[in-house]
């Protein structure tokens, strides 16, 4: 036996054993294999049968997209729908992946569970952790150790990956290897340092650097207080956009036009929109 598959049965050991904790027992996963390897197999789906890994990209990202509008909107059953066309994407490519003799579902939850055991050892093993930002750093800590050694602390960070979440990302690992603030309060001042650079910033190039920086404080101080920077800020742009539709009713029903109108009544007139 080689060192990869004892380490992987030592990590399998730890699955839980029992009936499986979901309402049919795991059933209708495993009916969705079987749908999908009819759709892909002879008298299928020719859509289905011409799909590639690059074909199926697009559909990827816009039903994960679709889901977290979803979340977004605490759309309980919109969710559950979501979730089921992500879960047809990792299906549909573990599919093509087995019909060219490469791998198949079994390697990729095989992979999952491995990962997940080994990056839990607060769970499966004796590590003791303080909290769930303590879990996330681990997480980190053992992604490198797991590599053999240290890289950049970007490297295979997806480029594509929102500002905010890559930003988050970025910073988690630097805190997997020893580099974050302290306390809440230490990324407040650094936040303000930051602000305050902004405010002298005297050219466009200056200033866009300036904003790059604040926003990664922001996103440095929204880790340490358990926030999602990225999850906070789309909440944030559609709250804005429904009191910006209540603010433009308001200044319709008073003939008010805001183009015009100085800034202290624009204030005032949103103030009463957030109110309302």
């Amino acid at each position: 036996m080689t060192e990869t598959s004892s380490r992987s049965g030592d990590l399998l050991a730890h699955v839980p054993e029992g009936p499986v904790p979901s309402s049919q027992q795991g059933e209708r996963l495993l009916d969705l294999v079987r749908v999908m390897a009819r759709l892909r197999g002879p008298g299928g789906c020719p859509w289905d049968a011409e799909q590639t890994h690059r074909s199926l990209a697009r559909h990827l990202l816009e039903e994960t997209h679709e889901l977290l509008e979803a979340i977004d909107a605490d759309d309980d059953d919109a969710m559950r729908d979501e979730l089921g066309d992500v879960l047809l994407q990792v299906v549909f490519h573990a599919q093509m992946a087995a019909d060219e003799g490469r791998w198949d579902v079994d390697d990729v939850a095989q992979g999952l569970v491995e990962k997940l055991v080994y990056r839990h050892p607060h769970v499966f093993g004796e590590v003791e952790v303080a909290g769930a930002d303590e879990v996330l750093v681990n997480w980190e800590k053992l992604k490198a150790a797991g590599a053999g050694q240290r890289t950049a602390v970007d490297d295979d960070i997806p480029a594509s990956l929102p500002s905010l979440a890559r930003a988050a990302k970025v910073q988690r690992r630097a805190a997997g290897w020893g580099f974050e603030w302290r306390s809440a309060d230490s990324a407040v001042e650094a936040l303000r340092e930051e602000v305050d650079e902004l405010a002298t910033a005297t050219d466009p190039d200056n200033a866009e650097e300036e904003v790059g920086d604040v926003l990664f404080a922001t996103v440095a101080l929204a880790r340490k207080l358990g926030v999602d920077a990225e999850s906070a800020l789309r909440r944030t742009v559609r709250t804005f956009s429904e009191r910006y539709e209540r603010f433009v009713a308001l200044a319709a029903e008073r003939g008010l036009d805001v183009e015009t109108a100085d800034e202290a009544t624009l204030r005032r007139l949103f103030r009463e929109a957030r109110g309302s």
